[in-house]
């Protein structure tokens, strides 16, 4: 079947999961992606994609957007980033990608199986999950749990969430666009497959923040800590593959 057709609807889903949740719209496509196309064409195409979904996301939150949460996200993210690139040339990837998944999957199993930690951290804070994210992301294209992780401590309502998540990934997804334009990542065909999903992935982020508005608190911070433990796992994987 022509890639045309499967990688919209990969990205339809892909969408709805990112609008239901704020995050995890790449945990779905890429590994779906990679059956059908290269995965530099599918990482170029992701990426468009994603500044896409999550300007979609920051419009249809915009009223619970706070720069004063996403700035040090962002901030802290530009040394990590500098820093992850320099790590990576001294310490193994898999190493790095194993003990991050260690540490999201415990992390998110042990919240849903207890009451989920809320902290309520000092703001400050974000610049180092930021640049924890960064370097991650630098280092083994896999930077997101750490922000994830640092939102849901500070205990924020679903909606504060999504949009922190959102207007720091819009940020990072427009960086990493960039890159990938100047390098010669994003060529006329991972272009050709971003404007054939760009109605698909905008219908996915339209149904899934529906459904969001009919999920409670306590769901919603349960269906986060599994998407996080089947993160963790798919990074364990990935380490040892």
């Amino acid at each position: 079947m022509s890639a045309f057709l499967l990688v919209p609807a990969i990205f339809l889903i892909a969408g709805l999961l990112q609008g239901l949740t704020g995050f995890g719209s790449a945990l779905i496509a890429m590994p779906l992606l990679a059956f059908i196309i290269d995965i530099k064409t599918a990482v170029a195409a992701c990426t468009l994609c994603g500044i896409t979904i999550n300007l979609k996301m920051c419009c249809n939150l915009r009223s619970n957007m706070d720069s004063r949460k996403i700035l040090p996200l962002i901030i802290g993210s530009i040394p990590g980033a500098v820093f992850g690139t320099l790590a990576l040339k001294e310490v193994d990837g898999n190493l790095i990608t194993f003990f991050l998944g260690f540490l999201v999957a415990g992390y998110a199993g042990y919240s849903l199986l207890v009451r989920p930690i809320v902290l309520k951290l000092n703001p400050a804070w974000g610049y180092l999950s930021g640049f924890l994210t960064g370097a991650i992301t630098a280092a083994v294209s896999a930077g997101g749990p750490p922000t994830i992780i640092y939102s849901s401590l500070m205990g924020w309502k679903k909606d504060d969430f999504k949009a922190t998540l959102s207007g720091f990934f819009l940020a990072a997804a427009s960086m990493a666009a960039l890159g990938h334009l100047i390098s010669g990542l994003t060529t006329f065909y991972s272009f050709q497959l971003f404007l054939a999903s760009l109605l698909p992935v905008q219908a996915g982020v339209f149904i899934g923040h529906r459904l969001a508005g009919k999920v409670s608190e306590d769901l919603y911070r349960r269906i986060i800590m599994i998407l996080l433990v089947f993160m963790g796992i798919m990074l364990i994987f990935q380490s040892t593959g």
